[in-house]
């Protein structure tokens, strides 16, 4: 399996690459840079990017999922629920990508936005279990991702809750590769390090291990950051509707 891990300071934010190398296809996962940088990441390993994936409409930063995708002549993938004004081929709870003996599964988990998806990636020569989980901005290191960018920070938060329980489900030992770490604005309390595990969250993560609603909600209302001056425009250029 590749795995390539982009580590962005402007602004703070994580892509990824991943697939597999012998069939020589893989993913980029929440594009934010110049799109070369993804392509010659793909020729210096061999391999060609088929599928280009947004966790969700950012509000934090421009994504370059479309134009990647056109780049690399890959499908741009997102969430059914996502509504924006440019091609995209849409999915939804438990449909599978498959990248040769790599395989993603799609979980729906809104509440940082109602279209959010989380990547349940399996490395087959590996094990049948799946390995890591690649997370957006739902779960991060330290946090879960702040709700009310798209909708009410109510609304958002009760949407977590759910995503929460169904991350919950899954095994400690999956590795957790988040959208975001220190220094982004859509979290409160986000860790440098960018890389975690579903049993430390569960252990060290104060909102992951809350297990009551009300709980859960009254925690993710308290102390909310002010919003980002620019996040409904960004939403806006992201969902294509910079003319609406």
């Amino acid at each position: 399996m590749i795995l390539r891990q982009f580590l962005h300071h402007d602004p703070v934010s994580i892509s990824y690459m991943f697939g597999c190398g012998g069939k020589g296809t893989v993913a980029v996962v929440d594009p934010v840079a110049d799109v070369d940088i993804y392509l010659e990441a793909a020729r210096a390993a061999n391999v060609k990017i088929d599928y280009v994936i947004d966790t969700h409409i950012h509000a934090d930063h421009i994504s370059t999922g479309r134009a990647l995708a056109d780049a690399a002549e890959a499908e741009y993938v997102l969430s059914e629920r996502a509504e924006i004004a440019l091609p995209f081929t849409p999915v939804r709870e438990g449909d599978e990508i498959s990248l040769g003996n790599v395989s993603v599964r799609i979980l729906a988990t809104p509440g940082h936005t109602p279209e959010h998806i989380t990547l349940l990636v399996t490395d087959r020569t590996r094990a049948d279990e799946p390995w890591l989980l690649v997370t957006g901005h739902t779960l991060m290191v330290g946090d879960l991702g702040r709700t009310e960018l798209a909708v009410s920070a109510e609304q958002g938060a009760k949407d977590m809750f759910r995503s929460v329980q169904k991350l919950k489900t899954l095994p400690d030992y999956i590795q957790v590769l988040p959208g975001a770490f220190s220094g982004s604005v859509c979290g409160r309390r986000l860790s440098g390090n960018p890389i975690s595990t579903l049993g430390y969250e569960r252990r060290h993560n104060k909102g992951f291990a809350i297990d009551t609603e009300a709980d859960f909600i009254e925690f993710m209302l308290r102390d909310i950051p002010p919003a980002p001056t620019e996040a409904a425009t960004l939403r806006k250029i992201n969902s294509g509707r910079t003319g609406a």
